[in-house]
Order: C-alpha cells, then sequence, then structure tokens
C-alpha cells in the first residue's frame, strides 16, 4: 500500500458531479459566460449555479471582475484554480478516452479508484483511507464503479466470506489520470 491518507484535491474535485467538467471547461476556454457553459456541460442551469458556486466556495472560480463586454468571460479561473484545473482536465481526458460520461462517478468515485489503485483493496482498508464517508456511500460508490466497468470484485473463499477488489484496464487508466500529481 502506497498511501494511508486520501488526496484532499481528489476528494474536493468529487464532492460534486460537475466540478471536474466545469473546472477542464473553464481552463480550455480561458474562463467562460454562464450560457456557454450550460450549453457546453450539457447541464441544467440549477446544477450549473450549484457547481459554480461550490468552486467560487473553494476559491477556484470567481467572476471576472471585467465581465460586461460581450467576448469577455464571466467566470474565470483563480490561481488555486489553475492548479485543481490542470488536475480536473487530465481526469476528464481520461474519463473521454474510457467512455465515461462527465458526472457519471459518485462524490467518493474517484477516491475509491485511486485508494484501490494504491493497494488498499479491502473494503475496511478503503473505509480507513476515506474516514469521512460513510460505508454506505463507499458501498454505492463501489457498485457504481463496477456498473461502469471500472472496478472488479472477488469475493474470497474464506470464513467470514471477504471481498477484494481490483480495477479494471478501464479503472487503472482512470486512476492513473486521478493520481497524477
Amino acid at each position: 500500500m502506497q498511501s494511508i491518507t486520501p488526496d484532499l484535491l481528489l476528494v474536493q474535485l468529487g464532492s460534486h458531479r460537475w466540478l471536474i467538467p466545469l473546472l477542464a471547461d473553464l481552463a480550455a476556454h480561458k474562463g467562460a459566460r454562464f450560457v456557454e457553459l450550460v450549453h457546453r456541460l450539457g447541464l441544467s442551469r440549477d446544477s450549473l449555479v450549484r457547481t459554480l458556486e461550490a468552486a467560487q466556495t473553494v476559491g477556484w472560480v470567481r467572476r471576472n471582475p471585467g465581465h460586461g463586454h460581450p467576448l469577455r468571460p464571466e467566470y474565470i479561473l483563480t490561481e488555486k484554480g489553475q492548479a485543481a484545473a490542470a488536475r480536473a482536465a487530465t481526469i476528464a481526458e481520461a474519463q473521454d478516452a474510457i467512455g465515461l460520461p462527465p458526472g457519471a462517478a459518485t462524490r467518493w468515485g474517484l477516491p475509491l479508484v485511486a485508494g484501490i489503485h494504491a493497494g488498499h483493496d479491502r473494503f475496511n482498508a478503503l473505509s480507513r483511507l476515506l474516514a469521512p464517508a460513510t460505508p454506505r456511500a463507499l458501498s454505492q460508490g463501489l457498485t457504481a464503479l463496477g456498473r461502469h466497468g471500472l472496478v472488479t470484485r472477488e469475493i474470497l473463499d474464506q470464513r467470514p466470506p471477504a471481498s477484494r477488489y481490483g480495477l479494471t484496464k478501464s479503472g487503472a487508466l482512470l486512476a492513473v489520470a486521478a493520481c497524477a500529481a
């Protein structure tokens, strides 16, 4: 096992379903207007408002003080947001490469993939690694990752029965992108 603490940036990126696509889009276009984001990301106005508020609260996105001209972006990345956006862009590229739709992962999906990649292949090890996550949230995250073909579950023949989780080829590709510094 390589790591005993969760990657806090990865946990923050996973905290809202649309944060990764939003940050990747803002980085690619050097900012954007609200309507452009709605159309490019294909999400509802309410979802975009909540995601922008979350990004602003963390300090990754801010409203452009020079906004007013039709060609100026309404939302831009902060300096702190540039690093998060670079990581989000790498993850978004990996999601595109494996055919995972944006916003498909659960809140704990990326930290789970990174944890399994780091060698935490048992449920209790993942639970200890991602301590603020409830067992229900981890179970739902692992189930969703299995449905998307990213994680495999092997039931061990022992008493009491136990499970061991592993990454598929697509899951390993996503894990490498998620763990890239």
